[in-house]
């Protein structure tokens, strides 16, 4: 303990105190040293500034199955913080209002924040599923207060809200495509910047993407997605199933096979397709 009477981590990050688990399915959980945690975090850091706030950026960490997770008492908790941190594994973020459910994936370094719905007029409900297991760290006020002296932290947080932003809107530009097989597949290697592996002949997305929440990605029903799927599979362009998908080629072959002549083609793939280097 420190003079204040406050336990200090073990030299592996630890601390043996534990929280209750307000979700009711929780794996393992303890305190941790988050610059340990988040590569990213701690680069913003030089050594020497990292070493001093390392001890300060102490947060709960717990680990959960992956499945449905109940994340909202974890977030009343961290209501007056930044909020709950994603450290590893992908979430499905499922926002249903009325019979309609829209969804959106967040990954490693991305920020859950509490909603803040006092001024919502509509009737919404969010719930959470964990795509693989996940490792998350809640960072309520106390931890905004311990990392007060770092203004990194907070802006690097900041940051990464603002680029979960970034990615949903292009989600959203991507549903408001006309013919759902472009938008599967604009979607799929959207998700392949983040999540993909290069292989030979294309790209390996190893994230668990039933046809349902495919639907839900971007704006259609299960069996349309399944019909457009087939459609993709057969021209070559997509093949793979719930637990991994495979993308083959390259997005504008993609583009050019579904989209009819007459310069619409050129036009969405300058639009949609970043340049490589020179």
């Amino acid at each position: 303990m420190d003079a204040e009477g406050e336990r200090k981590p073990a030299p592996d990050g630890a601390l043996p105190v534990r929280w209750a688990d307000p979700g009711g399915r929780q794996g393992p959980s303890s305190f941790h040293y988050l610059l340990d945690l988040d590569a990213d975090l701690a680069d913003e850091f030089d050594v020497r500034m990292r070493l001093v706030a390392r001890p300060a950026a102490t947060a709960f960490t717990f680990e959960v199955e992956a499945g449905e997770v109940r994340l909202g008492d974890w977030l009343t908790m961290a209501a007056r913080g930044p909020g709950v941190l994603l450290l590893d594994g992908v979430l499905a973020v499922n926002v249903r209002v009325g019979d309609r459910i829209a969804s959106e994936l967040i990954g490693a370094g991305d920020l859950i924040e509490a909603n803040g719905d006092e001024e919502d007029l509509l009737a919404c409900d969010v719930s959470w599923r964990a795509l693989v297991p996940m490792r998350l760290a809640v960072l309520d006020l106390a931890f905004a207060e311990r990392v007060r002296p770092w203004p990194e932290i907070m802006c690097a947080l900041l940051r990464r809200a603002e680029r979960r932003t970034r990615q949903l809107n292009i989600q959203r530009a991507i549903a408001s495509q006309p013919r759902l097989e472009v938008r599967l597949a604009l979607l799929l290697w959207h998700l392949a910047g983040r999540w993909g592996r290069i292989e030979p002949g294309g790209i390996r997305l190893p994230v668990p993407l039933t046809h349902q929440l495919l639907g839900r990605l971007v704006g259609a029903e299960r069996p349309s997605v399944s019909h457009a799927l087939a459609r993709l599979a057969r021209a070559g362009a997509v093949t793979g199933h719930g637990d991994e998908w495979h993308l083959h080629g390259s997005l504008e072959e993609h583009l050019g096979a579904m989209i009819e002549p007459g310069g619409r083609v050129a036009q969405l793939v300058t639009a949609v397709v970043r340049p490589g280097p020179r």
